[in-house]
C-alpha cells in the first residue's frame, strides 16, 4: 500500500497487496534434467522446510528439461501425494527456457528457483524473498562470495567463480557479487516486463537478467549464503564457461550498440523514488560533475595539444585564443551530449553561442594569467607557461560548470517534450483513490491435511486458467497499483 510522503522525503515503495484466496505467495521452481534419484528428497525436504518456516501459501513446481530417464514419473508422483507440489515437462532442454516457461505462467507474486542438489542453505529463503513481499527490493539472488557467505567448495570451482565475476566487473560493469548462485527470486510484475528481454536459455540466463535489472536501474537484493558444493553436480564446466563467455559478448555489445529497450523498465511501477521531486536535492549533480570533469580533462589535453601547435608559429596570446576558441566548441558540444543530456539539433547554435560568452570569460582569466606572466618576466619558459595556464584553466572550469548548468544547460523539464534529455521520464501518475477496503496483512498458509488439497497442473506454456501463454511476451507498461488479476481492486 502506497505511503504518500511530505515533499523533501523519500516515498516508501509498495508492499506486496493481500493474495486471492488460493494463490500462493511463492512459487520456487526446481529445474531438473535426469535426476530421479535427487528429486524426491530435494522435494520433499524443501516442502518440509517452507511447511514449518515460510508463513505464506506457497507451490514448488518441478520443472521437468527434457529428461531421458524416470524424472518425469518422480515428479508426477510427488505431484500426486504432495499437496503444494506440481510438474511441468518440457521437451527441450536449457534451465533458463525452463525457468522464462513456468515464470511467465505462474500466477504467484513472487517467483523463485533453486538447483536440485539444494547446495544452499535453506534458512537464506526467507531472507531472500522477504525484500521482494515488502516491495523494497525487485530481485534478490544468494552470493556465495559475500563476506559474512560461508562456503565449501574445490579450488578450482573457487577459481571459476571469481574470474568469472571479474570478468562480468570488467566487461559489463556488474556491481552484484554472485552471478551463477542457483538461489535466485523476482517479483512478477517485474519479471513479465524483464523476461521478454532476455535472450538465453541456458546457463547464461541468469547473469542476463541480472545485468539487464541493474542497468535499467532495478533494486538487487543479496543474501549471504551457507553453500555446500555437490560434488555430482552434472554441469559441464568447460562448455558453460564458453556458453557464458559468448553471451557476455552478446551482452556487452547490445548494451555499447544501445538496441536493448532497457527504458521500459527503468521506472515501470511508478514508485521509483527517482521519479519524485525532492526539495533541496539538484537533479543528477553527481553525474553531471563527473561528466563534466572527464569532459574537461579531454578538453584541458586536446587545448594543450593545441597551444603547443599554434605556439610553435605565433605569439603567446593568438596561439592561447586560437586553441581555446577550437577547444571550447568541441567543449560545449560534448558537454551537451555526455554531461547535460541534450539531444537533437534544437537549440544546439544558441548552447555554443552562449558557450562562445563563456568562452570569453576563460578567455580573459587565461589571457590575463599569461599577461600577468609576461609583466612579471621577459621571456618565461615554456613549462612555465604551461603551468599557468593550467592554473587559470582550472579556476574558469569550476565557472564554467556554474554558468553551463545554471544558465547554458538549466533544467527546463517542465518545458521540454519527455525524452528530450537522455535518462528524462515523464512524470509518475498520481496514485488512484482506492475503490474497495484497504488490503489487509498476506494471508497465512493454511493448514491443508495431506492428500485433501488440490494443485493445479499445467503443462508447459499454459496459464493457470487453461489458456496458452507464450514464453516470449509482448511488452505491457505496468501501471503503479497493477495487482494480480484476481484482485478486486
Amino acid at each position: 500500500m502506497r505511503t504518500d510522503s511530505s515533499p523533501g522525503t523519500l516515498p516508501a515503495r509498495e508492499h506486496l497487496p493481500a493474495a486471492t484466496a488460493g494463490t500462493p505467495v511463492l512459487d520456487v521452481v526446481i529445474p531438473v534434467y535426469n535426476e530421479e534419484k535427487d528429486l524426491q528428497p530435494c522435494v520433499r525436504r524443501l516442502h518440509d522446510h517452507l511447511t514449518r518456516t515460510f508463513p505464506y501459501p506457497f507451490r514448488i513446481t518441478v520443472a521437468d528439461n527434457a529428461s531421458t530417464d524416470s524424472t518425469p514419473d518422480v515428479a508426477r508422483l510427488l505431484e500426486a501425494r504432495v499437496p503444494e507440489v506440481r510438474s511441468v515437462r518440457l521437451e527441450q532442454k536449457g534451465r533458463g527456457r525452463a525457468l522464462r516457461t513456468v515464470w511467465s505462467a505462474s500466477d504467484a507474486p513472487i517467483l523463485a528457483y533453486m538447483d536440485v542438489d539444494l547446495s544452499t542453505d535453506l534458512n537464506a529463503l526467507l531472507p531472500l524473498v522477504a525484500p521482494l513481499i515488502s516491495g523494497h527490493s525487485d530481485l534478490a539472488i544468494g552470493s556465495r562470495l559475500a563476506r559474512s557467505s560461508r562456503v565449501v567448495r574445490g579450488a578450482k570451482r573457487e577459481f571459476i567463480s571469481r574470474s568469472y565475476n571479474l570478468i562480468l566487473r570488467g566487461s559489463l560493469q556488474a556491481r552484484f557479487s554472485d552471478a551463477q548462485c542457483g538461489f535466485k527470486a523476482i517479483r512478477r510484475d517485474v519479471a513479465q516486463l524483464l523476461l521478454p528481454l532476455v535472450e538465453d536459455t541456458g546457463w547464461f540466463f541468469d547473469t542476463e537478467m541480472l545485468v539487464l535489472a541493474e542497468r535499467a536501474g532495478l533494486r538487487i537484493h543479496e543474501v549471504p549464503v551457507d553453500w555446500v558444493d555437490d560434488p555430482d553436480s552434472t554441469v559441464h564446466i568447460v562448455r558453460t564457461a564458453t556458453d557464458d563467455l559468448k553471451g557476455v559478448w552478446r551482452v556487452g555489445r547490445a548494451l555499447a550498440t544501445g538496441s536493448l529497450p532497457l527504458d521500459r523498465l527503468t521506472r515501470p511501477f511508478g514508485d521509483d523514488p527517482r521519479d519524485r521531486d525532492i526539495m533541496d536535492v539538484p537533479k543528477g549533480l553527481t553525474r553531471q560533475l563527473v561528466g563534466f570533469c572527464v569532459v574537461g580533462g579531454l578538453s584541458t589535453l586536446f587545448y594543450l595539444l593545441l597551444y603547443s601547435g599554434f605556439r610553435q608559429f605565433s605569439g603567446s596570446q593568438t596561439a592561447n585564443a586560437l586553441a581555446l576558441l577550437v577547444s571550447a566548441v568541441a567543449n560545449t558540444a560534448a558537454n551537451r551530449r555526455l554531461t547535460f543530456g541534450v539531444r537533437g539539433r534544437a537549440g544546439a547554435v544558441r548552447h555554443q553561442a552562449q558557450g562562445l560568452v563563456v568562452f570569453g570569460i576563460g578567455l580573459a582569466l587565461t589571457s590575463g594569467s599569461l599577461f600577468a606572466l609576461d609583466a612579471a618576466t621577459s621571456d618565461p619558459a615554456h613549462a612555465t607557461e604551461l603551468a599557468v595556464l593550467v592554473a587559470a584553466n582550472l579556476a574558469a572550469t569550476v565557472l564554467r560548470f556554474l554558468l553551463f548548468r545554471a544558465w547554458v544547460f538549466p533544467d527546463r523539464r517542465d518545458d521540454e517534450q519527455p525524452g528530450a534529455r537522455l535518462g528524462d521520464r515523464p512524470p509518475a501518475r498520481p496514485a488512484a483513490p482506492p475503490t474497495g477496503p484497504a488490503p489487509g496483512p498476506l494471508p497465512r498458509r493454511p493448514s491443508t491435511p495431506p492428500g485433501t488439497g488440490g494443485t493445479t497442473q499445467f503443462s508447459a506454456g499454459t496459464g493457470a486458467d487453461g489458456t496458452w501463454r507464450d514464453a516470449t511476451m509482448r511488452l505491457q507498461p505496468v501501471r503503479p497499483h497493477d495487482t494480480d488479476p484476481g484482485d478486486a481492486r
